[in-house]
């Protein structure tokens, strides 16, 4: 078999568009088309079926996705000059997925840690949508995805650490006296106002499952801007437990336990299969993997 033609499958299942693919090989989209028929002649499998937004996989190309994957990351390694990486003197770009919430999560102790072991890297953090994020993975436009990220799927991942959502309100909030030994309850969340950060879905989620979103009477842009928010008002908020525990002051927040959908949750540290044995991204997740993968008593 013509191993271009696995290059081309490589490249339409990442960008799940012929004309995308096509794109990125630097062919022209009837080539890249002809390619595909050629590949699927040779496979006995139509691979990838039409949809109003591009081309989703069958089954027989999910499984063979990994495969091909591993294969040309494999491939790519061996063609290419041995090049280790020596942290002390590399002048790298670090590009990483990581939300505001996970900005102030993960960056400040990163950012230390890189300063000591790896002066010269420059990280480059900024938001993507969930659904575009395992296309960037594949084609390096990220390096890596941290977050807890559901719809991000068919890359390589490792978990880093458990939380739950909990409601935060100001200390001396007037409805603080609705909980009960198991919580707040989903009747009492009908009382409370809320505020919502736009940028993190899941706690628009969890509110419309609870059929609250009449009750969200704030959208806000960031994170950052809710510790001042909820101080100076009886709205509430959803938030990852360990975030709302380093708010300062802490004798000015209230954390409650509340009864909430799906409330617990993993973070993951995500890359691309293709870049599994890239030197500088083996060494910048195990640090990574140092630093925050919490471990079990």
């Amino acid at each position: 078999m013509d191993l271009n033609l696995l290059r081309v499958f490589d490249a339409i299942y990442a960008a799940r568009s012929i004309s995308k693919a096509a794109e990125r090989l630097g062919m022209s989209q009837p080539a890249c088309s002809q390619a595909l028929s050629r590949l699927r002649i040779e496979l006995r499998d139509p691979l990838f079926e039409r949809t109003a937004g591009g081309v989703k996989p069958t089954e027989r190309a999910d499984r063979l996705a990994r495969s091909i994957q591993g294969g040309l990351a494999l491939l790519d390694e061996g063609l290419r000059e041995p090049d280790a990486f020596h942290p002390q003197t590399s002048r790298a770009e670090l590009r990483i997925h990581l939300t505001d919430i996970g900005e102030m999560r993960f960056l400040p102790r990163l950012v230390q840690a890189l300063q000591s072991r790896a002066p010269g890297i420059k990280v480059l953090a900024s938001p993507w949508p969930q659904k575009d994020i395992a296309e960037a993975l594949h084609n390096g436009n990220l390096h890596l995805a941290i977050g807890f990220l559901p719809q991000t799927q068919g890359t390589q991942k490792i978990e880093l650490l458990k939380d739950r959502y909990a409601l935060m309100v100001k200390a001396g909030h007037p409805l603080i006296r609705s909980r009960t030994k198991g919580g707040i309850s989903t009747r009492a969340l009908s009382r409370f106002d809320f505020v919502t950060v736009r940028s993190h879905s899941e706690t628009q989620r969890i509110l419309s499952v609870l059929q609250l979103e009449e009750r969200i009477r704030l959208r806000a842009s960031s994170f950052l801007a809710l510790p001042a928010i909820v101080r100076s008002t009886d709205l509430a908020v959803v938030i990852p437990k360990a975030i709302a525990q380093e708010f300062e002051p802490r004798e000015e927040f209230h954390l409650l336990d509340a009864d909430l959908p799906q409330q617990d949750f993993t973070v993951s540290l995500h890359w691309g299969l293709r870049h599994e044995h890239d030197p500088f991204l083996r060494w910048v997740r195990a640090l990574i993997v140092e630093l925050f993968k919490q471990r079990l008593a």
